[in-house]
């Protein structure tokens, strides 16, 4: 057998990797320009004259221009993640523009392709859901959390349109994944422990300053440290862990420039901040309009439990009874090893608990769904994969007592029979709702044609591109297109006939003619000129995302 072929046959989770990358690879030219990401770009397009020593000895060197076109706002936003994408994009580019056309203006093009190194960092995410699962289950249930992790539609479609908060769950991920590893490695005294240790601080140190939260990943390691009884005792086990500490920090360091100028007040600065996340922006919730710091409490868990696929939440319940009973029919020669993975096991819901506790009892503002909490989701789907385990199981033996067919108890063919009925929701949301997935809602509220002007869909206006490119079609003489929010998102796949104006609510500056852009956004769609003929509406599934009205 070809060496290559046995190596994809023995490790799934790379087929899998290469299916979804190939996806990618076909689709990532379909989604639009999400609200966020322009200025996001500007930032990490900056990031080069932070690091350039000609900059810094030219006699005139100001950190802010290293900040982008919104170094108000970003600045705060630790750029780890950007510093280290922004080479595969300009890699990327480099191969030559006509590998990735988007329109006519470059702005189109850039998004293009950080949606690409975006999707591609995402893959590197489910690689370590399966690598991180290993660790309490068998390989068929850690490729089934893994594929069942990658094809939530949530978490699909914004992979390719968000830079912060995947990117962030990745980093996050792989820091309590190798710091677990680092300090079993520490504790057997292995060879290549110092490998080890740089690697975890590597991604602690990237994971902290891409959010301040970070930090939270090296306590979870260092509870992990505690609980090993006999590298606890040891000198050496201790310089280890300290040396793992001090090279995190040296990494965020280096990596987020905002720090070089007062590293102490403006770390616990923005970690005041972020715990507060002042904004009052509105959000459409139960088909009324709130204001992110006044949410009711219900909120997150509502936006929880129906944005994630229908099995979710029975499956990850099961999991944990599952998971925590097993540690306690344990005997004998498994019984330390049965410790460990109990440690880890409560570690890892420890992740999950408090983070959850925090949104309760702290009730810092929240919108757009639970975008900003996707770090906390890898122990729900551990959680997830070992009541998989405990499903195949059952079903392999109760098939082999009623003397079926042996093939029809094949834990292969029963594997794969299940996994598919698991998946179908998430499948189905992938290729109805394309390329705008993270609008998903599950059937326990009725889909997203029923969230529809109940909840927020497209919040982020990603459906810009599509209304806009159908414009094009229409219309060969010069048209303005008037557009209430953030009309910059649709200006790259506008053709040269068409004039994008930012609209102020001042009705003298719409004309017969004019074409006006609205989105579902707090419903704004059923407000904004409702009487004007329709041109063009971008929908999923019932679910109205774009609407452009002609003014008669």
């Amino acid at each position: 057998m070809n060496p290559v072929f046995k190596r994809l046959v023995e490790k799934p989770i790379l087929i899998l990797i290469a299916v979804n990358i190939l996806i990618g690879l076909l689709i990532f030219r379909d989604y639009g320009t999400a609200w966020d990401e322009p200025l996001f770009y500007s930032y990490g397009d900056a990031l080069g004259y932070a690091y350039s020593p000609s900059e810094w000895f030219s006699g005139d060197f100001d950190m802010y221009r290293s900040y982008g076109a919104s170094g108000g706002d970003h600045r705060n936003r630790g750029p780890a993640y950007l510093l280290l994408a922004r080479n595969f994009v300009y890699g990327l580019e480099a191969l030559g523009s006509g590998i990735i056309p988007v329109g006519d203006h470059p702005a189109g093009n850039r998004t293009s392709t950080w949606h690409l190194v975006n999707f591609l960092a995402f893959q590197f995410g489910v690689y370590l859901l399966h690598r991180f699962a290993r660790r309490w289950m068998k390989e068929p249930a850690a490729f089934f959390t893994a594929v069942f992790f990658s094809l939530q539609p949530l978490l699909w479609g914004h992979a390719f349109i968000n830079p912060k908060d995947p990117p962030f769950l990745t980093f996050f991920l792989a820091s309590v994944c190798f710091g677990f590893e680092m300090v079993d490695a520490i504790d057997s005294g292995a060879k290549d422990r110092t490998k080890r240790i740089l690697l975890a601080s590597f991604f602690l140190g990237i994971a902290t300053s891409i959010r301040v939260l970070g930090p939270f990943a090296g306590l979870l390691v260092f509870l992990y440290f505690l609980s090993k009884q006999n590298t606890r005792k040891e000198k050496s086990a201790w310089r280890s862990f300290i040396l793992y500490g001090m090279a995190s920090v040296v990494i965020m360091f280096v990596t987020w420039p905002y720090l070089w100028e007062n590293p102490f007040v403006n770390f616990f600065g923005v970690l005041r901040f972020m715990s507060d996340n002042p904004t009052q922006l509105g959000l459409l919730f139960e088909g009324k309009i709130y204001r992110a710091n006044n949410l009711p409490l219900r909120y997150f868990p509502f936006m929880f439990a129906t944005t994630l696929t229908e099995p979710v939440l029975p499956l990850s319940a099961l999991g944990m009874i599952v998971g925590f009973g097993r540690f306690f029919k344990a005997r004998g020669v498994d019984r330390d090893k049965s410790r460990d993975q109990f440690v880890t096991l409560v570690l890892i819901l420890l992740w999950f608990v408090t983070l959850a506790a925090y949104i309760f009892i702290r009730r810092p503002a929240m919108y757009d769904g639970i975008r900003h909490f996707l770090f906390i989701l890898p122990p729900v789907f551990v959680f997830i994969g070992l009541a998989f385990e405990f499903i195949l199981e059952k079903m392999i033996e109760i098939f082999r007592r009623i003397n079926l067919p042996a093939w029809t108890s094949s834990p292969t063919w029963l594997g794969a029979g299940l996994t598919l009925i698991l998946l179908v929701p998430g499948l189905y949301g992938i290729i109805k709702l394309h390329p705008y997935q993270y609008t998903y809602y599950n059937f326990y509220i009725g889909g997203t044609s029923r969230a529809y002007q109940n909840y927020e869909t497209d919040y982020w206006l990603t459906c810009y591109k599509d209304a806009v490119q159908a414009l094009n079609e229409r219309t060969d003489a010069p048209a303005r297109l008037i557009i209430k929010r953030e009309a910059y998102l649709a200006e790259p796949f506008a053709n040269k006939n068409l004039q994008i104006i930012q609209f102020d609510n001042a009705t003298e500056d719409v004309s017969p003619g004019d074409f006006v852009l609205s989105n579902s956004r707090t419903n704004d769609n059923l407000t904004m000129y409702p009487r004007a003929p329709i041109v063009t509406e971008i929908s999923r599934v019932g679910a109205k995302f774009c609407t452009i009205r002609q003014i008669p």
